[in-house]
């Protein structure tokens, strides 16, 4: 078991941001509250669509953050996995609502940001990712990739202002046994330090993490000393950078010789997912039929059925509506003799009293 935890977390801009006069995207925070250490980092999305896209950053780091130390516990405990990542993108969107009033922004898409987070309380850790990033865990046996980044073949990812975000959102509950730390990065820092094609992670992620065993502000410190040396100073085109370190005080460290910085590509395969969906559909629907068929109901003889019957089951409702407008004319029909009897009525009165009046 770990002694105590050091949280902490750093943001730097970027040379293409820096040449451009444009400001930094990326957001980070760090803290421990309520007994409950969080690290978070996001990277505001790039491109003219996304203006404000900085504050979306800012405001997710902060608001997921103070979500998980205010309900680590209860959000841990739902097993409902898909009901606590809809919650926790309902937490930024109600917080993005509040910007866009505030700001006068059109389009909930100009807040658009990634989000990556680690939150421990006790034993307990939760582990969140969307979208590009990358999450580390660091163990005395290595450093491993527990989330990747979520891109496609053109580079493209996911926001937490998609429509969908919580179905495209990693969500990990598990333990905190045998961890040493944990690195959270943006892809500023990601495209540096992690071989893609080979799921491997440089060891100059386990020493930047190592130099918390000094502290928040040391640690702080030596990372962004390290990233704006060697990362963002590298090129001219760097992106913004964020790098968190959570830091289990008193586990032990990999030996830096056990470290790997080298590994073969993994295997490629010309199968996609969507050939896999394709594949299985026929099989789904007759697995369906035969489901059905087990529990003693009808099959559907065409995928047009559930169409007829919504048709049908409308039909009654139409009919009534046609029995109403045909009730009509028969009130006005009882109106109209009732007006005429009483004008038959008035006209006979009115001729009694002229024949009476010419006889006086």
């Amino acid at each position: 078991m770990y002694k105590g935890i050091t949280v902490g977390a750093i943001t730097t801009i970027g040379n293409k941001h820096v040449n451009r006069g444009t400001p930094c995207e990326d957001a980070s925070f760090a803290v421990t509250k309520n007994g409950v250490s969080v690290v978070c980092i996001a990277d505001g999305a790039g491109g003219k669509q996304y203006t404000d896209a900085r504050f979306g950053s800012d405001c997710a780091v902060h608001v997921i953050t103070d979500t998980l130390c205010e309900h680590f516990d209860a959000l841990y405990a739902e097993n409902r996995e898909a009901a606590v990542r809809g919650y926790l993108m309902a937490k930024l969107r109600v917080a993005f609502a509040g910007i866009m009033e505030e700001r006068t922004i059109d389009v909930i898409d100009r807040l658009s940001c990634t989000l990556l987070f680690v939150a421990v309380k006790d034993r307990r850790m939760m582990i969140g990712h969307i979208g590009d990033g990358l999450i580390v865990r660091i163990s005395p046996s290595g450093v491993s990739p527990i989330s990747m980044p979520q891109n496609d073949k053109d580079g493209k990812t996911y926001f937490v202002t998609a429509a969908h975000a919580d179905n495209y959102m990693r969500l990990l509950k598990t333990t905190v046994d045998d961890v040493h730390a944990i690195a959270l990065m943006t892809d500023g820092v990601q495209d540096s330090v992690y071989n893609e094609e080979a799921g491997l992670v440089k060891p100059v992620v386990a020493k930047m993490a190592e130099t918390f065993a000094e502290g928040r502000e040391e640690g702080e410190k030596s990372i962004l000393e390290t990233v704006q040396k060697y990362i963002v100073g590298a090129s001219n085109a760097s992106d913004d950078a964020s790098f968190g370190v959570m830091y289990f005080e008193g586990t032990n460290a990999p030996s830096p010789d056990s470290l790997e910085s080298t590994a073969a590509k993994f295997a490629s395969s010309t199968e996609t997912f969507k050939d896999l969906s394709q594949a299985i559909k026929p099989e789904l629907v007759n697995a369906h039929e035969i489901i059905l068929k087990c529990a003693g109901q009808e099959v559907p003889e065409s995928e047009n059925q559930p169409e007829t019957e919504t048709v049908k089951a409308a039909e009654p409702a139409a009919e009534e509506k046609k029995e109403d407008v045909k009730k009509e004319p028969s009130r006005v029909s009882k109106i109209s003799i009732i007006i005429l009897a009483a004008g038959i009525i008035l006209c006979a009165i009115g001729a009694i009293e002229l024949v009476l009046s010419l006889k006086g």
